[in-house]
Protein backbone atom coordinates (compact mmCIF):
# COMPACT_ATOMS: atom_id res chain seq x y z
CA UNK A 1 0.00 0.00 0.00
CA UNK A 2 2.99 2.54 1.03
CA UNK A 3 4.62 1.25 -2.56
CA UNK A 4 1.37 2.05 -4.54
CA UNK A 5 0.53 5.05 -2.48
CA UNK A 6 4.11 6.57 -3.17
CA UNK A 7 4.27 5.72 -6.98
CA UNK A 8 0.39 7.77 -7.11
CA UNK A 9 1.47 11.08 -5.43
CA UNK A 10 4.68 10.92 -8.13
CA UNK A 11 2.44 10.17 -10.78
CA UNK A 12 -0.23 13.31 -9.81
CA UNK A 13 2.78 15.54 -9.45
CA UNK A 14 4.26 14.40 -13.11
CA UNK A 15 0.90 15.21 -14.60
CA UNK A 16 0.49 18.20 -12.07
CA UNK A 17 3.76 19.68 -13.71
CA UNK A 18 2.63 18.73 -17.00
CA UNK A 19 0.03 21.21 -16.98
CA UNK A 20 1.44 23.84 -15.45
CA UNK A 21 4.17 23.99 -17.99
CA UNK A 22 3.27 23.00 -21.04
CA UNK A 23 2.15 26.45 -22.08
CA UNK A 24 0.42 27.10 -25.51
CA UNK A 25 2.42 28.65 -28.26
CA UNK A 26 1.39 31.39 -29.82
CA UNK A 27 -1.61 31.92 -31.83
CA UNK A 28 -0.57 34.74 -33.68
CA UNK A 29 0.95 33.91 -37.42
CA UNK A 30 1.20 37.39 -39.53
CA UNK A 31 -0.02 36.78 -43.14
CA UNK A 32 2.22 37.56 -45.46
CA UNK A 33 -0.02 37.48 -48.76
CA UNK A 34 -1.10 40.97 -50.10
CA UNK A 35 -4.57 39.61 -51.16
CA UNK A 36 -5.16 38.63 -47.58
CA UNK A 37 -5.53 35.75 -45.64
CA UNK A 38 -7.88 33.35 -44.00
CA UNK A 39 -7.72 31.52 -40.52
CA UNK A 40 -8.85 28.32 -40.07
CA UNK A 41 -9.74 26.69 -36.92
CA UNK A 42 -10.75 22.81 -36.16
CA UNK A 43 -12.88 21.95 -34.31
CA UNK A 44 -13.88 18.68 -33.83
CA UNK A 45 -15.29 16.51 -31.10
CA UNK A 46 -17.14 18.00 -27.94
CA UNK A 47 -16.95 21.76 -27.76
CA UNK A 48 -15.59 21.84 -24.22
CA UNK A 49 -13.02 24.40 -22.35
CA UNK A 50 -9.78 23.22 -24.26
CA UNK A 51 -11.24 23.76 -27.71
CA UNK A 52 -12.89 27.23 -26.37
CA UNK A 53 -9.40 28.14 -25.24
CA UNK A 54 -7.57 27.22 -28.13
CA UNK A 55 -10.86 29.01 -30.52
CA UNK A 56 -11.07 32.20 -28.65
CA UNK A 57 -7.12 32.66 -28.27
CA UNK A 58 -6.82 32.23 -32.05
CA UNK A 59 -9.70 34.40 -32.85
CA UNK A 60 -8.30 37.36 -30.63
CA UNK A 61 -4.66 37.00 -32.24
CA UNK A 62 -6.39 37.45 -35.84
CA UNK A 63 -6.45 41.26 -36.97
CA UNK A 64 -6.92 43.21 -39.95
CA UNK A 65 -4.55 45.14 -39.48
CA UNK A 66 -2.59 41.85 -39.61
CA UNK A 67 -3.79 41.07 -43.06
CA UNK A 68 -6.97 38.54 -42.28
CA UNK A 69 -10.03 38.88 -43.44
CA UNK A 70 -11.81 36.16 -42.04
CA UNK A 71 -11.90 33.25 -39.51
CA UNK A 72 -13.71 29.74 -40.19
CA UNK A 73 -14.63 27.31 -37.69
CA UNK A 74 -14.39 23.79 -39.42
CA UNK A 75 -17.14 22.19 -37.64
CA UNK A 76 -17.69 18.39 -37.12
CA UNK A 77 -18.88 17.75 -33.28
CA UNK A 78 -21.66 16.07 -32.05
CA UNK A 79 -22.23 18.73 -29.19
CA UNK A 80 -20.75 20.82 -26.46
CA UNK A 81 -19.70 19.68 -22.36
CA UNK A 82 -19.77 23.43 -21.16
CA UNK A 83 -23.31 24.55 -19.41
CA UNK A 84 -25.46 27.34 -21.42
CA UNK A 85 -24.09 30.42 -19.80
CA UNK A 86 -20.69 29.40 -21.07
CA UNK A 87 -21.62 28.57 -24.13
CA UNK A 88 -23.73 31.75 -24.84
CA UNK A 89 -20.51 34.01 -23.43
CA UNK A 90 -18.08 32.16 -26.00
CA UNK A 91 -20.53 32.49 -29.23
CA UNK A 92 -21.16 36.26 -27.97
CA UNK A 93 -17.09 36.68 -28.08
CA UNK A 94 -17.05 34.77 -31.55
CA UNK A 95 -19.69 37.15 -32.81
CA UNK A 96 -17.90 40.65 -31.69
CA UNK A 97 -14.30 39.48 -32.95
CA UNK A 98 -12.39 42.11 -34.93
CA UNK A 99 -12.81 39.80 -37.63
CA UNK A 100 -15.79 38.13 -39.19
CA UNK A 101 -16.44 34.32 -37.65
CA UNK A 102 -18.34 31.97 -40.03
CA UNK A 103 -18.34 28.11 -39.61
CA UNK A 104 -18.25 25.52 -42.42
CA UNK A 105 -19.67 21.37 -41.90
CA UNK A 106 -17.57 19.56 -44.05
CA UNK A 107 -17.89 16.84 -46.61
CA UNK A 108 -19.75 14.19 -44.13
CA UNK A 109 -19.00 16.20 -40.98
CA UNK A 110 -21.89 16.72 -38.62
CA UNK A 111 -22.88 19.40 -36.44
CA UNK A 112 -25.10 17.82 -33.38
CA UNK A 113 -27.05 19.94 -30.54
CA UNK A 114 -24.98 22.89 -29.33
CA UNK A 115 -22.27 22.55 -32.08
CA UNK A 116 -25.59 22.54 -34.53
CA UNK A 117 -26.70 25.69 -32.37
CA UNK A 118 -22.98 27.38 -32.88
CA UNK A 119 -23.18 26.72 -36.44
CA UNK A 120 -26.38 28.81 -36.53
CA UNK A 121 -25.76 31.46 -34.50
CA UNK A 122 -22.77 32.84 -36.44
CA UNK A 123 -23.11 34.81 -39.68
CA UNK A 124 -21.91 33.45 -43.02
CA UNK A 125 -22.13 29.78 -42.08
CA UNK A 126 -22.50 27.24 -44.77
CA UNK A 127 -22.29 23.32 -45.19
CA UNK A 128 -21.09 20.87 -47.50
CA UNK A 129 -22.26 17.98 -49.52
CA UNK A 130 -23.48 14.70 -47.12
CA UNK A 131 -23.20 17.00 -43.83
CA UNK A 132 -25.92 16.78 -41.54
CA UNK A 133 -26.86 19.83 -38.56
CA UNK A 134 -29.52 18.55 -36.26
CA UNK A 135 -30.78 16.42 -33.12
CA UNK A 136 -30.77 19.12 -30.81
CA UNK A 137 -32.59 17.67 -28.02
CA UNK A 138 -32.80 21.32 -26.46
CA UNK A 139 -31.98 24.53 -27.66
CA UNK A 140 -29.03 25.96 -25.31
CA UNK A 141 -28.63 29.42 -26.73
CA UNK A 142 -30.63 32.49 -25.81
CA UNK A 143 -33.08 34.31 -28.96
CA UNK A 144 -30.85 37.06 -29.24
CA UNK A 145 -28.21 34.82 -30.67
CA UNK A 146 -30.38 32.73 -32.84
CA UNK A 147 -33.18 34.84 -33.78
CA UNK A 148 -36.32 33.27 -36.25
CA UNK A 149 -33.64 30.23 -36.10
CA UNK A 150 -34.75 28.84 -33.02
CA UNK A 151 -38.28 27.65 -33.90
CA UNK A 152 -36.68 25.85 -36.68
CA UNK A 153 -34.05 24.13 -34.20
CA UNK A 154 -36.79 22.79 -32.09
CA UNK A 155 -38.25 20.61 -34.67
CA UNK A 156 -35.09 19.07 -35.11
CA UNK A 157 -34.85 17.69 -31.28
CA UNK A 158 -34.54 14.27 -33.05
CA UNK A 159 -33.37 14.52 -36.53
CA UNK A 160 -31.11 16.05 -38.69
CA UNK A 161 -31.41 17.73 -41.87
CA UNK A 162 -29.11 17.97 -45.15
CA UNK A 163 -27.27 21.00 -46.13
CA UNK A 164 -29.60 21.88 -48.80
CA UNK A 165 -32.89 21.94 -46.36
CA UNK A 166 -30.79 23.73 -43.56
CA UNK A 167 -30.64 26.46 -46.65
CA UNK A 168 -33.86 26.59 -47.33
CA UNK A 169 -34.71 27.09 -43.57
CA UNK A 170 -31.87 29.54 -43.25
CA UNK A 171 -30.17 27.96 -40.68
CA UNK A 172 -27.10 28.45 -42.59
CA UNK A 173 -26.02 30.83 -45.40
CA UNK A 174 -25.41 28.27 -48.14
CA UNK A 175 -24.91 24.87 -49.66
CA UNK A 176 -21.47 25.09 -50.94
CA UNK A 177 -20.07 21.62 -52.45
CA UNK A 178 -16.17 22.28 -51.52
CA UNK A 179 -14.23 24.08 -49.09
CA UNK A 180 -12.47 26.75 -51.54
CA UNK A 181 -16.07 27.61 -53.19
CA UNK A 182 -17.36 28.53 -49.62
CA UNK A 183 -14.13 30.34 -48.79
CA UNK A 184 -14.48 32.36 -51.91
CA UNK A 185 -17.97 33.08 -51.11
CA UNK A 186 -16.48 35.26 -48.01
CA UNK A 187 -16.43 38.64 -47.82
CA UNK A 188 -12.81 40.45 -48.69
CA UNK A 189 -11.62 36.93 -49.99
CA UNK A 190 -9.80 37.98 -53.49
CA UNK A 191 -10.23 35.62 -56.33
CA UNK A 192 -9.69 34.74 -59.95
CA UNK A 193 -10.43 33.21 -63.00
CA UNK A 194 -8.57 29.99 -63.17
CA UNK A 195 -6.01 29.57 -65.33
CA UNK A 196 -7.15 26.01 -66.26
CA UNK A 197 -8.85 25.10 -69.52
CA UNK A 198 -12.24 23.70 -69.59
CA UNK A 199 -16.03 23.72 -70.45
CA UNK A 200 -16.94 25.65 -67.14
CA UNK A 201 -15.46 28.86 -65.58
CA UNK A 202 -13.45 28.49 -62.47
CA UNK A 203 -11.92 30.75 -59.82
CA UNK A 204 -9.12 30.59 -58.10
CA UNK A 205 -8.31 31.90 -54.31
CA UNK A 206 -5.32 34.28 -54.14
CA UNK A 207 -6.19 35.07 -50.53
CA UNK A 208 -4.34 32.17 -48.44
CA UNK A 209 -5.77 30.21 -46.26
CA UNK A 210 -4.05 29.49 -43.05
CA UNK A 211 -4.92 26.13 -41.24
CA UNK A 212 -4.57 26.38 -37.20
CA UNK A 213 -5.46 22.97 -34.91
CA UNK A 214 -4.33 23.04 -31.01
CA UNK A 215 -0.88 22.31 -29.59
CA UNK A 216 0.10 18.63 -28.10
CA UNK A 217 -1.00 18.96 -24.84
CA UNK A 218 -4.20 20.63 -24.92
CA UNK A 219 -4.88 18.36 -27.68
CA UNK A 220 -4.73 15.33 -25.67
CA UNK A 221 -6.61 16.72 -22.78
CA UNK A 222 -9.19 17.30 -25.36
CA UNK A 223 -9.31 13.46 -26.13
CA UNK A 224 -9.03 12.41 -22.77
CA UNK A 225 -12.03 14.92 -22.02
CA UNK A 226 -13.82 12.62 -24.62
CA UNK A 227 -16.77 10.55 -23.46
CA UNK A 228 -15.80 6.73 -24.97
CA UNK A 229 -12.15 7.72 -23.74
CA UNK A 230 -13.24 8.99 -20.32
CA UNK A 231 -15.08 5.94 -19.88
CA UNK A 232 -12.23 3.31 -20.72
CA UNK A 233 -9.54 4.99 -18.66
CA UNK A 234 -11.88 4.64 -15.63
CA UNK A 235 -12.26 0.79 -16.69
CA UNK A 236 -8.69 0.41 -16.93
CA UNK A 237 -7.57 1.81 -14.07
CA UNK A 238 -10.26 0.16 -12.00
CA UNK A 239 -9.10 -3.38 -13.45
CA UNK A 240 -4.96 -2.72 -12.90
CA UNK A 241 -5.54 -1.15 -9.53
CA UNK A 242 -7.18 -4.38 -8.59
CA UNK A 243 -4.56 -6.33 -10.38
CA UNK A 244 -1.76 -4.37 -8.37
CA UNK A 245 -3.92 -4.52 -5.35
CA UNK A 246 -4.55 -8.65 -4.75
CA UNK A 247 -1.51 -9.81 -6.92
CA UNK A 248 1.55 -8.63 -5.26
CA UNK A 249 3.12 -7.15 -8.26
CA UNK A 250 5.52 -5.03 -9.29
CA UNK A 251 4.36 -1.57 -9.30
CA UNK A 252 3.68 -1.23 -13.10
CA UNK A 253 0.17 -2.02 -13.34
CA UNK A 254 -0.33 0.07 -10.28
CA UNK A 255 1.28 3.28 -11.86
CA UNK A 256 -0.64 2.74 -15.03
CA UNK A 257 -3.75 2.24 -13.03
CA UNK A 258 -2.89 5.48 -11.51
CA UNK A 259 -2.58 7.43 -14.56
CA UNK A 260 -5.76 6.37 -16.27
CA UNK A 261 -7.54 7.29 -13.11
CA UNK A 262 -6.11 10.58 -13.35
CA UNK A 263 -6.72 11.00 -16.72
CA UNK A 264 -10.40 9.50 -16.22
CA UNK A 265 -11.10 12.23 -13.47
CA UNK A 266 -9.88 14.99 -15.94
CA UNK A 267 -12.24 13.42 -18.29
CA UNK A 268 -14.99 13.79 -15.52
CA UNK A 269 -14.00 17.23 -14.25
CA UNK A 270 -15.17 18.31 -17.90
CA UNK A 271 -17.96 16.31 -18.98
CA UNK A 272 -21.50 16.39 -17.73
CA UNK A 273 -22.26 13.26 -15.78
CA UNK A 274 -24.60 11.48 -12.92
CA UNK A 275 -22.74 11.48 -10.06
CA UNK A 276 -24.91 8.44 -8.75
CA UNK A 277 -23.65 6.76 -11.61
CA UNK A 278 -20.07 7.22 -11.40
CA UNK A 279 -20.74 6.02 -7.75
CA UNK A 280 -21.57 2.64 -8.93
CA UNK A 281 -19.06 2.67 -11.39
CA UNK A 282 -16.57 3.72 -8.71
CA UNK A 283 -18.24 1.07 -6.22
CA UNK A 284 -17.76 -1.87 -8.04
CA UNK A 285 -14.70 -1.91 -8.08
CA UNK A 286 -15.07 -2.58 -4.07
CA UNK A 287 -17.29 -5.12 -5.01
CA UNK A 288 -15.23 -7.08 -7.08
CA UNK A 289 -12.69 -7.13 -4.52
CA UNK A 290 -14.20 -8.52 -2.35
CA UNK A 291 -14.28 -12.00 -4.51
CA UNK A 292 -10.94 -11.10 -6.11
CA UNK A 293 -9.63 -11.23 -2.85
CA UNK A 294 -10.78 -14.82 -2.24
CA UNK A 295 -10.45 -16.02 -5.31
CA UNK A 296 -13.50 -17.06 -5.92
CA UNK A 297 -16.47 -15.82 -7.74
CA UNK A 298 -19.32 -15.50 -5.72
CA UNK A 299 -22.14 -12.91 -4.75
CA UNK A 300 -20.17 -10.20 -4.35
CA UNK A 301 -18.57 -10.52 -8.20
CA UNK A 302 -22.66 -10.41 -9.44
CA UNK A 303 -23.40 -7.22 -7.99
CA UNK A 304 -20.25 -5.12 -8.94
CA UNK A 305 -21.06 -6.48 -12.57
CA UNK A 306 -24.93 -5.19 -12.26
CA UNK A 307 -23.85 -2.25 -10.68
CA UNK A 308 -20.69 -1.64 -13.89
CA UNK A 309 -23.72 -2.08 -16.12
CA UNK A 310 -26.17 0.35 -14.74
CA UNK A 311 -23.83 2.53 -14.33
CA UNK A 312 -22.39 2.32 -17.90
CA UNK A 313 -25.77 3.16 -19.52
CA UNK A 314 -26.70 5.99 -17.55
CA UNK A 315 -23.14 7.73 -16.56
CA UNK A 316 -23.33 11.02 -18.75
CA UNK A 317 -25.98 13.59 -18.81
CA UNK A 318 -27.23 14.62 -22.19
CA UNK A 319 -24.38 13.11 -23.85
CA UNK A 320 -24.49 9.68 -25.07
CA UNK A 321 -21.78 7.44 -25.14
CA UNK A 322 -20.93 5.73 -28.59
CA UNK A 323 -21.73 1.93 -28.66
CA UNK A 324 -17.96 0.48 -29.54
CA UNK A 325 -17.14 2.18 -26.30
CA UNK A 326 -20.30 0.60 -24.62
CA UNK A 327 -19.68 -2.89 -25.68
CA UNK A 328 -16.06 -2.44 -25.03
CA UNK A 329 -16.24 -1.25 -21.17
CA UNK A 330 -19.06 -3.84 -20.47
CA UNK A 331 -17.38 -6.94 -22.63
CA UNK A 332 -13.85 -6.43 -20.76
CA UNK A 333 -14.84 -5.84 -17.62
CA UNK A 334 -17.03 -8.89 -17.79
CA UNK A 335 -14.53 -11.15 -18.83
CA UNK A 336 -11.87 -9.02 -16.72
CA UNK A 337 -13.55 -9.95 -13.16
CA UNK A 338 -15.22 -13.27 -14.65
CA UNK A 339 -12.07 -15.20 -16.43
CA UNK A 340 -9.37 -13.27 -16.26
CA UNK A 341 -8.80 -11.35 -12.61
CA UNK A 342 -9.12 -14.48 -11.33
CA UNK A 343 -6.69 -16.45 -13.37
CA UNK A 344 -3.92 -14.16 -12.92
CA UNK A 345 -4.67 -13.94 -9.37
CA UNK A 346 -4.46 -18.29 -9.55
CA UNK A 347 -1.12 -18.28 -11.61
CA UNK A 348 0.40 -15.84 -9.00
CA UNK A 349 -0.68 -17.82 -5.88
CA UNK A 350 -0.79 -21.18 -6.48
CA UNK A 351 -3.73 -23.48 -8.55
CA UNK A 352 -7.40 -23.78 -6.43
CA UNK A 353 -7.63 -26.84 -8.76
CA UNK A 354 -4.74 -29.07 -7.28
CA UNK A 355 -5.67 -30.05 -3.78
CA UNK A 356 -4.03 -28.10 -0.96
CA UNK A 357 -5.02 -30.56 2.09
CA UNK A 358 -1.46 -30.86 2.81
CA UNK A 359 -0.99 -27.10 3.65
CA UNK A 360 -2.25 -27.33 6.93
CA UNK A 361 -0.11 -27.39 8.94
CA UNK A 362 3.39 -26.24 7.16
CA UNK A 363 5.07 -23.84 8.06
CA UNK A 364 6.06 -20.74 6.00
CA UNK A 365 7.74 -17.14 6.04
CA UNK A 366 5.90 -14.11 5.60
CA UNK A 367 7.09 -11.97 2.86
CA UNK A 368 4.37 -8.89 3.19
CA UNK A 369 4.04 -8.23 6.60
CA UNK A 370 0.60 -9.88 7.37
CA UNK A 371 -1.88 -6.99 9.03
CA UNK A 372 -4.50 -9.19 9.23
CA UNK A 373 -3.57 -9.75 5.22
CA UNK A 374 -0.06 -9.82 3.55
CA UNK A 375 1.90 -12.14 1.44
CA UNK A 376 3.75 -15.70 2.72
CA UNK A 377 6.33 -18.06 1.28
CA UNK A 378 5.21 -21.12 1.41
CA UNK A 379 7.60 -24.24 -0.27
CA UNK A 380 8.98 -21.35 -2.23
CA UNK A 381 5.88 -20.44 -3.75
CA UNK A 382 4.00 -17.02 -2.87
CA UNK A 383 0.51 -17.20 -1.36
CA UNK A 384 -2.23 -14.84 0.14
CA UNK A 385 -2.32 -15.22 3.58
CA UNK A 386 -4.32 -13.86 6.92
CA UNK A 387 -2.92 -13.81 10.27
CA UNK A 388 -6.01 -14.88 12.67
CA UNK A 389 -4.51 -14.19 15.77
CA UNK A 390 -5.12 -10.09 17.17
CA UNK A 391 -1.38 -8.89 16.56
CA UNK A 392 0.04 -8.26 13.14
CA UNK A 393 2.80 -10.66 11.73
CA UNK A 394 6.11 -8.63 10.38
CA UNK A 395 7.71 -9.79 7.58
CA UNK A 396 10.31 -12.39 8.22
CA UNK A 397 8.54 -13.89 10.99
CA UNK A 398 7.66 -17.76 10.56
CA UNK A 399 3.65 -18.57 10.57
CA UNK A 400 1.83 -22.06 10.41
CA UNK A 401 -0.81 -22.77 8.30
CA UNK A 402 -4.34 -23.51 10.04
CA UNK A 403 -7.02 -22.94 7.34
CA UNK A 404 -7.87 -22.58 3.68
CA UNK A 405 -10.56 -19.55 2.97
CA UNK A 406 -10.41 -20.03 -1.75
CA UNK A 407 -7.26 -18.46 -2.52
CA UNK A 408 -6.26 -17.08 1.09
CA UNK A 409 -4.05 -19.59 3.63
CA UNK A 410 -5.23 -18.58 7.27
CA UNK A 411 -1.99 -18.71 9.54
CA UNK A 412 -1.25 -18.52 13.36
CA UNK A 413 2.10 -17.15 14.28
CA UNK A 414 4.58 -20.06 14.52
CA UNK A 415 5.79 -19.77 18.26
CA UNK A 416 8.15 -22.51 18.04
CA UNK A 417 9.84 -21.18 14.10
CA UNK A 418 10.25 -17.32 15.70
CA UNK A 419 11.20 -18.34 19.02
CA UNK A 420 14.36 -20.78 17.08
Amino acid sequence: MRRLASRLGIVAICLGAAVMWAAPAGAEAPCHNEDGCVRVLRVSGLVDPVVIEFVEREVDAVRADSGYVATILEVNSEGASVDDAELARFVRHLREAEVPVSAWVGTSAVALGAAAELVVALPDSAMAALSRIGEVERVRLPGDLLGDATEELERLSDRTISAGRAKDLRLVSAAVPTFPQYVATLEGVSTSPSKEGGSKQKTELNTSVVFSKPDLWPQALHTVASPPVTYLLLGVGIGLLLFEFFTAGVGIAGVVGAAAGLGAAYGFGVLPFRWWALGLLVGSMFAFAIDVQAGIQRFWTFVGLVAWVVGSFFLFDGISLPWPALVTGLVGMGVGMLSGMPAMVRSRFGTPTIPRDWMVGQRAEVREALDPDGVIVLQGALWRARARGPMPLAVGERAQVVSLDGLIVEVDPDSEGNHS
